[in-house]
């Protein structure tokens, strides 16, 4: 009896839940349900994993802001008025895997993705861009058809490989060469100790191409030269070389945690050059960090600073709200973001399933008619000489007081730099 009771209240409850929708007022006429949101989905392929986790995690969250202040403002526009909403799709490159940024590549090539930011390795890139289509417009070149926007990988000449590729990075063989020579005009030094991640690719190509040549191109003398992997964790072989050989000035080719780990075992040997200069990569958070006291005084060149409003509430809110940090690495992805929203509009995409690989050629194409613009510190031209590259204002800075504060400005860049 409980049973049968049961299934007619059940059966009423459900027959009163279809009337009621039975019921429901109907639309006024013509009324059609709300369209779906449109979306034009971002790449971003960053190292994720590993040693150099936190050059993704950085590049990701400020990918996340930026996306969210384009959207915030209504997306972008299509080519028949539509707006559509951006989004932001993540491939793990695996950096220094570099089958698996092969394959995270053509994952992003077989999505729905119009163009992707990154990589985060020079290593992951130059295979990544070597996979890319060649020549355009060539059906007997089976390269993948995607733009990449590079954000962080820094290796000199890298956007060559391919016309998918283009890159918002400095040239660290312009920016050593002139430290160097500032340093030896201010301060008289003469010699020089270098130590270099021997092991991945940045290091090393930035320490043969870019240190060792700008320093001695500057009048320093190389006294000492050591090496490490990435993965290491003892150098105390490496510091005391380097401390018998006395240099003026230390040049350290390394990423933040061999960096730390080599100034923390300077430290414990007494071990104190007058001037250490560190790599690009490592003028982070991750690094102030990890060894802020050993770091106090280094110096190093670097695309970017907090150093006028729009720069410093970016890195504000990004470290704030987001969960990362801007730097050298990660403040391109605000910038190629900002320029890609007016690319895609410009270009006329259509952003339809069926248009991936005509709107990524639009893409393609419009960003490579941009001269010129708008970075964090100033305006970024696309260079003449080395088509898909950029010549972007930077500066020397300082790790005093536990942050990385202006030291010089070169004088071809005193213009160019908003310092407001």
């Amino acid at each position: 009896m409980r049973t049968r009771t049961f299934m007619w209240a059940l059966a009423g409850s459900l027959l009163f839940a279809l009337l009621a929708v039975g019921c429901q007022p109907a639309g006024a006429p013509g009324e059609e349900a709300a369209a779906p949101q449109e979306t034009i989905k971002i790449g971003g392929m960053w190292a994720m994993t590993g040693l150099l986790q936190s050059f993704g995690i950085n590049s990701s969250a400020v990918m996340r802001y930026a996306i969210d202040q384009i959207n915030a403002q209504g997306g972008v526009r299509l080519r028949d008025g539509r707006m559509a909403k951006l989004e932001a799709v993540l491939y793990d490159e695996g950096c220094p895997n570099v089958e698996q940024g092969l394959a995270a590549a053509r994952k992003a090539a077989s999505d729905p993705v119009l163009v992707v930011i990154g990589p985060t390795c020079s290593s992951i890139a130059e295979p990544v861009f070597g996979i890319l289509q060649k020549r355009l417009d060539d059906p007997s070149d089976p390269g993948l058809q995607l733009p990449f926007f590079t954000d962080t990988a820094i290796k000199a000449g890298l956007a060559s490989l391919s016309p998918w590729a283009f890159r918002n990075v400095p040239s660290e063989i312009k920016m050593y060469e002139a430290l160097f020579r500032w340093l030896k005009e201010t301060t008289g030094y003469s010699t020089i100790g270098v130590g270099t991640e021997v092991d991945f690719a940045h290091s090393k190509s930035t320490s043969d191409g870019a240190i060792k040549p700008g320093a001695q191109k500057a009048g320093f003398t190389i006294v000492a030269d050591e090496g490490w992997k990435l993965t290491d964790t003892d150098f105390s072989a490496q510091v005391a070389k380097m401390r018998a050989a006395n240099p003026d000035v230390v040049a350290l080719s390394s990423h933040p945690f061999t960096t730390c780990g080599f100034l923390r075992e300077a430290s414990r040997q007494g071990f104190r050059p007058k001037v250490v200069v560190i790599l690009t990569s490592s003028i982070t958070e991750e690094t102030a960090r990890g060894c802020g006291r050993e770091l106090e005084g280094a110096i190093g060149p670097t695309s970017f600073a907090p150093i006028n409003k729009k720069a410093s509430e970016v890195s504000q809110t990004v470290a704030d709200k987001y969960n990362g940090f801007v730097d050298l690495h990660s403040a391109p992805v605000y910038e190629n973001l900002m320029l890609l929203k007016q690319v895609i509009e410009k270009a006329g995409i259509d952003g339809r399933p069926d248009t991936v690989l005509q709107d990524r050629r639009k893409i393609r194409d419009a960003l490579a008619q941009v001269t010129e613009f708008d970075g964090l510190l100033g305006k970024i031209q696309f260079r003449t000489d080395e088509p898909r590259e950029v010549n972007k204002p930077w500066l020397i800075v300082e790790f005093k007081g536990g942050k990385f504060q202006p030291k010089h400005i070169p004088p071809e860049y005193q213009q160019a730099i908003v310092t407001n």
